[in-house]
């Protein structure tokens, strides 16, 4: 996950979180608040599910954000 911000100093600091997760996803991802990049925990397991959704935020230091949904 990637977003980017045109101020300067900590305002254009943008962090990661994820904001809503499913259970199964939450288990099976792992998301890095500082670089956005999401990593596998543990294998997937299809016979589990084979579908995984996660509401992804991004924010920078002034404040604002905005979210994206990974499926």
């Amino acid at each position: 996950l990637t977003a980017t911000d045109a101020d300067e100093g900590t305002n254009g600091h943008v962090k990661y979180s994820m904001k809503k997760i499913t259970g199964k996803a939450s288990k099976a991802f792992m998301l890095d608040g500082e670089t956005g990049a999401i990593t596998l925990l543990r294998s997937l397991d299809f016979e589990e599910g084979d579908y995984y959704e996660m509401q992804l935020q991004a924010e920078d230091g002034g404040g604002l954000s905005d979210t994206a949904k990974v499926a």
